[in-house]
């Protein structure tokens, strides 16, 4: 286990030392890449219910423009929360409520979405927008949430994921799924399917791996720049 531990640091020193070098303009362009691949996916298509993050202010994939075509598309849209108790670890995913006006100016202004539900959110410590805690949200419950785009700092063609650190997301997806079954049933077990939204530079090549621990779950999907790429096989440990 420590071994794993130790390779996951060296790895997160250096996807992060590629991400620092990034201009901010290319960073845009491949999110434009990713996104313009993602939502010609079916699997996007039919999912009535879209989970997705609001990026950090660099290093990270944009994700505004992506915010607002879920909402344009008519799909009901879930953003996380973490909260005040960022030691625990923990995360949930808020519904987000927008009016049908609000919706239209999304679909003739997308520029501007951004501004119609998260500007006046307060930032966390990482300069992300979050619901506020003050307010009563709608938590997503297991089965809410059909797609699921995930965040990471390298993943591999394994499905293999490589966070931040802290495990919000394999927590977060524990709490949605149960347990690691891929078939989706009536209780929702299964969902959401996971798809990885990721730079170039996060994208381990050839036979480069992440290492993974058992509580990492693998991706079912990744998405880069460059298109979607095949996902080999299922990693387990």
């Amino acid at each position: 286990m420590e071994d794993v531990r130790a390779k996951k640091r060296e790895l997160r020193k250096l996807v992060r030392s590629r991400l620092k070098a990034m201009e901010q303009s290319d960073i845009a362009s491949e999110s434009e890449g990713v996104w313009d691949h993602l939502f010609r996916l079916p699997e996007y298509r039919d999912a009535r219910s879209v989970g997705l993050f609001l990026s950090m202010p660099q290093g990270e994939i944009v994700t505004d423009a992506a915010l607002a075509r879920v909402l344009e598309d008519g799909k009901t849209l879930y953003v996380p929360r973490v909260g005040l108790d960022f030691e625990k670890c923990d995360m949930d995913l808020i519904k987000v409520v927008v009016s049908h006006q609000q919706t239209d100016e999304i679909a003739h202004n997308v520029a501007k979405a951004h501004r119609l539900f998260y500007h006046d959110w307060p930032r966390n410590k990482w300069g992300i927008p979050e619901p506020p805690t003050d307010i009563d949200h709608e938590a997503a419950s297991p089965g809410d949430i059909d797609l699921l785009v995930v965040p990471g700092l390298a993943f591999d063609r394994a499905g293999g994921r490589l966070g931040q650190g802290k495990g919000y997301y394999d927590r977060f997806i524990t709490k949605m799924r149960g347990d690691r079954s891929r078939e989706a049933d009536s209780n929702g077990a299964g969902k959401p399917l996971l798809v990885a939204a990721a730079l170039e530079a996060s994208f381990l090549e050839g036979e480069d791996t992440v290492p993974m621990s058992e509580h990492d779950y693998p991706m079912d999907m990744l998405v880069l720049p460059s298109g979607p790429v095949s996902i080999s096989q299922t990693k387990d440990s």
